[in-house]
């Protein structure tokens, strides 16, 4: 026998055939929660595909590894699962089977039922190890098997939540352990040695716990104090913002620089207030992670994760002080009691979840004085977004701010969706095209900061306000320095309503755009001029995705009552799929 690189060649006396060699792609996954190394169970997987396929003659011509994604994830929703499946329609694929090394870490649930008539209907094999070979769609016993094993698969995951729930909860229980996370404001972490668990310490995982920071714990305690003494929510935040001291954004913008940092608001004061970790007592389990369906009326779409505070009688406390006081245990429960007074009144019911509305930019609309994200908000049937940055953050930065800002959906909607239409109509597709490639030539501008007219820059301000930090940890007079980190906050600011008015009326950067050429972005407006002319009559839901695949972001300008529209086809990634009917 003769094997060469295409085709196993077999002489049997004078008799002489070949077996054609089977092409296959391998599929492996595997996430945190299976509480496996990774790079070992993927291993471990694909030495289990190849001991099934060699004895065919089989062969393994791609390789796609899920890595991180959960098991309750349906496949289309997997980055390598829906790109193996987005693969099948194509005749010049390179396989003819797929090859799975674990089908209860592959399927979940019914996730089979549901892939499997798709591999089927183009002609693409399933090979299981448990099976011994190709799975029969015809067959009965081998249906049997493959739901068993996703019947395995969500009881192995439920089961895997609740041990390290578990786990988790003792741990903070009884031990007191700091179990991960960002530290809260006044505590910074130390290193305690070894991890206690040998396997995590053969690895350099290290134990964690907290100690007060010299520098964040005195405001902490003016804090509670300040509430105590009659001081409001926004009184306090407007104290400390006119004293110049940075809040918790604002002071470790490593782990916040998704967050403007320019004062405090009212939610990190309350939030402060109502932690019982400044009593020197470890918590637990104030956030849950529920999983609700992504889409009711789909079902196999599968689920989402969404974030929910926990009511604090759910939270879990260590029986005994796991790390320094910063607040004591007297003073914190009669700031508790105090806030139960403020409230509308103690003894009132709790309010349900309203119904959740659908909002076509949700997330894509930004307001145009302090960028930030604005909220959705539903009033008399119709959709609005508002940016209420004085109701929650302290003013005494002199931040020029509207107290409210006020965009209404359907103002929007009708002339963006028209607009949409209009460009990426197929009889003006020429003119969109050279507009673009008229933008990409104009240059791309460099990535250091461009200086604005009137004052330093949010860089320059955050380097400064560094310095400042660290001259006081050098020993630097406190009230020296206060006055000088009130003067760059204000500065800092400043430096940012310049930059969002900058931006808004500049020509965007085209850096993404510069690499498409005209052919390219023929392709992708013949596809989206069917996509636009259809959001009129979409669901809000479905507009939103549109958008958002259109790499669309918004920004309101109060002054002038503008949109400032702009479009990133260069982050244009998206599969079409069928959403309710319509592609």
């Amino acid at each position: 026998m003769t094997v060469d690189h295409d085709r196993i060649s077999v002489d049997l006396a004078n008799a002489s055939f070949t077996i054609p060699k089977i092409s296959f792609a391998f599929y492996g996954r595997v996430s945190t929660e299976d509480n496996q190394d990774p790079e070992s169970s993927l291993q471990w997987q694909l030495t289990l595909a190849r001991t099934l396929i060699a004895p065919h003659g089989g062969v393994i011509v791609a390789k796609f590894f899920d890595i991180g994604q959960s098991r309750s994830l349906p496949w289309q929703r997997r980055p390598e699962a829906s790109r193996l499946l987005a693969s099948l329609s194509d005749p010049q694929r390179g396989f003819t089977a797929v090859i799975i090394g674990e089908p209860q870490r592959a399927f979940y649930g019914n996730q089979y039922g549901l892939t499997m008539p798709l591999m089927a209907h183009y002609g693409v094999a399933l090979w299981v190890p448990e099976i011994g070979g190709p799975i029969d769609p015809d067959n009965e016993a081998h249906e049997v098997v493959m739901s068993v094993f996703g019947g395995m698969s969500k009881g192995e995951r439920k089961r895997i939540k609740l041990r390290v729930r578990t786990a988790m909860e003792s741990q903070t229980r009884l031990e007191g352990r700091y179990l991960g996370g960002r530290p809260p404001y006044g505590y910074m972490l130390q290193d305690l040695g070894l991890h206690p668990n040998p396997a995590k310490a053969a690895t350099g995982k290290r134990l964690h716990g907290l100690i007060p920071d010299p520098q964040t714990a005195p405001v902490v305690q003016r804090i509670f104090g300040m509430y105590l003494g009659g001081h409001g929510i926004y009184a306090i935040a407007e104290a400390l913002t006119r004293d110049g001291i940075l809040c918790p954004s604002a002071y470790d913008r490593k782990r916040n620089s998704h967050r403007v940092g320019i004062a405090w608001s009212k939610p990190a004061i309350r939030v402060i207030l109502t932690n019982p970790r400044y009593t020197g007592r470890q918590a637990w389990n104030k956030q849950r992670t529920d999983e609700v369906l992504l889409d009711v009326n789909d079902v196999a779409l599968g689920y989402t994760a969404r974030t929910t505070w926990n009511r604090p009688d759910k939270w879990i406390l260590s029986e005994k002080p796991a790390h320094e006081a910063i607040v004591d245990q007297v003073v914190f429960d009669k700031v508790q009691e105090t806030m139960a007074l403020r409230a509308r009144t103690s003894t009132a019911p709790r309010r349900g979840y309203r119904t959740r509305h659908p909002y076509a930019f949700k997330g894509l609309v930004h307001c145009g004085v302090c960028d930030r994200r604005m909220q959705g908000q539903h009033s008399h049937g119709l959709a609005y977004y508002r940016c209420r940055f004085p109701d929650e953050y302290a003013l005494a930065n002199k931040v020029a701010h509207p107290r409210s800002v006020m965009l209404r959906e359907d103002h929007l909607t009708r002339p963006l969706d028209h607009w949409l239409a209009q460009e990426f109509d197929p009889l003006r597709r020429r003119h969109t095209v050279a507009k673009l490639l008229e933008t990409a030539a104009v240059g791309v501008p460099t990535a250091e900061p461009v200086p604005v007219e009137g004052g330093p820059t949010v860089t320059e301000c955050d380097a400064k306000l560094e310095k400042y930090r660290a001259a006081l940890d050098a020993g630097a007079d406190p009230a020296v320095v206060a006055g000088w980190i009130a003067d760059t906050q204000a500065e800092r600011a400043a430096a940012i309503v310049r930059q969002r008015e900058e931006q808004a009326a500049g020509p965007r950067a085209a850096e993404e755009l510069e690499h498409l050429t005209e052919e390219t972005l023929l392709e992708i407006l013949d596809e989206l001029g069917g996509l636009a002319a259809a959001l009129e009559k979409a669901h809000p839901d479905d507009k939103l995705q549109v958008y958002t695949n259109l790499g669309l972001r918004l920004t309101y300008l109060p002054d002038s009552k503008t949109v400032r529209a702009d479009v990133d086809l260069a982050t244009h990634r998206w599969e079409t799929v069928c959403v309710r009917g319509g592609t």
